[in-house]
């Protein structure tokens, strides 16, 4: 018998984050190791009347392809996954990895070539959702592989997400938009303000956010959700910041990491652990050095770091900064193959102050 929490997840996935309507093409896309859930998701799009197509991957073929790719395999886009960006309406993404460390052998070079690769897939997404032509969204199938990096028993673990992504409400369908509120009352208090100060140990950073659009997080991209985040001014970064938790991408974890800015530019870099990996990826193109996104997020149910950006980037009380590709309805402009959200914490003596005025202090909102 299936976990009715998958179920109930699968409803909001469906019926609220995408709203899947009749004839809507919508993408499936996971490995075998999220079967319950990618079943349930798959059920839902049909009861909606939407067009399912799924592409499910087996565990262990992004560690095979970066072992054995050719250049011009690295290079090479799949026509499905070209289609797909540019004609579904509608993609549902989860995240199931059973081995946290599958890409840990790979190579930095490989992973940046075929990012630079499949760039355009990402502009072309990006810029469809930003026009409303296109609707995701991204969640993740609990596993062992996440629990034991959450420091949880997979019961544990189950427990926690799921509880995090409203699931156990009488009406989750509706539960996320009944949430929205406070999101939404921070989004509109710092629309149309410039600057951004950031205090935190190892942490004092300024950027601009004038002209900029500050958008409210409230599950329809992620599950779970809670942030609300802009594009900054992309040459306005200058100061010093020191990431709090590891952050993952491409399969590949760094952690202490430690970046300084000059004229919105990352112009010193280091990492505890991973350095290589890091480096590499800041060279991946222009746009890498520069940050995309500042998050601020707002979900107090999430409270410790768990290793998986989806979930640290929301706890409430922390700060997230993306290098690389800005989201178009923010009003970035950065461009880049690269978008890698990297969490700050503040709730141990940080604060953010906007235009003079205190926004939050050790980790709680003030105005």
């Amino acid at each position: 018998m299936r976990d009715q929490r998958a179920e109930a997840l699968a409803q909001i996935l469906v019926r609220y984050s995408t709203k899947v309507a009749e004839g809507d093409v919508c993408v499936i896309q996971s490995t075998t190791t999220a079967e319950p859930l990618v079943q349930a998701v798959y059920e839902e799009v049909l009861r909606a009347g939407g067009l399912p197509i799924m592409q499910v991957g087996t565990e262990g073929a992004a560690a095979a392809f970066y072992e054995l790719a050719s250049e011009e395999q690295l290079d090479w886009i799949p026509p499905t996954a070209t289609w797909a960006a540019e004609n579904a309406d509608v993609r549902i993404a989860i995240m199931a990895d059973a081995n946290s460390r599958d890409l840990s052998q790979a190579d930095p070079a490989k992973q940046s070539r075929a990012q630079r690769a499949r760039k355009p897939l990402m502009e072309t997404s990006m810029k469809r959702a930003a026009a409303g032509d296109y609707r995701w969204a991204l969640t993740l199938f609990p596993t062992h592989a996440y629990a034991g990096e959450a420091g949880m028993s997979l019961a544990q673990y189950e427990d926690f997400y799921y509880a995090a992504c409203l699931v156990n409400d009488a009406e989750p369908v509706t539960a996320w938009q009944r949430q929205s509120d406070e999101v939404n009352r921070l989004a509109e208090w710092i629309e149309g303000r410039e600057e951004v100060h950031i205090t935190a140990p190892g942490t004092d950073i300024k950027l601009n956010v004038g002209g900029r659009t500050f958008i409210p997080c409230t599950g329809e991209h992620n599950m779970p959700d809670g942030e609300f985040f802009t594009g900054p001014v992309e040459d306005s970064v200058e100061g010093e910041v020191a990431f709090s938790f590891p952050a993952t991408y491409s399969g590949r974890e760094v952690a202490g990491v430690k970046f300084r800015f000059e004229g919105g530019k990352i112009v010193d870099a280091s990492a505890e652990r991973g350095e290589e990996f890091l480096l590499e990826t800041l060279d991946t193109d222009d746009g890498a050095r520069r940050l995309g996104e500042l998050g601020i997020g707002t979900n107090y149910g999430i409270a410790t770091g768990t290793k998986e950006i989806l979930l640290d980037e929301k706890i409430g009380g922390t700060v997230h900064m993306a290098i690389g590709m800005s989201y178009p309805e923010s009003g970035g402009t950065n461009d880049s193959a690269v978008h890698w959200d990297m969490v700050c914490d503040l709730r141990q003596g940080g604060s953010i102050v906007v235009d003079g005025v205190e926004l939050q202090r050790d980790g709680s909102f003030v105005v």
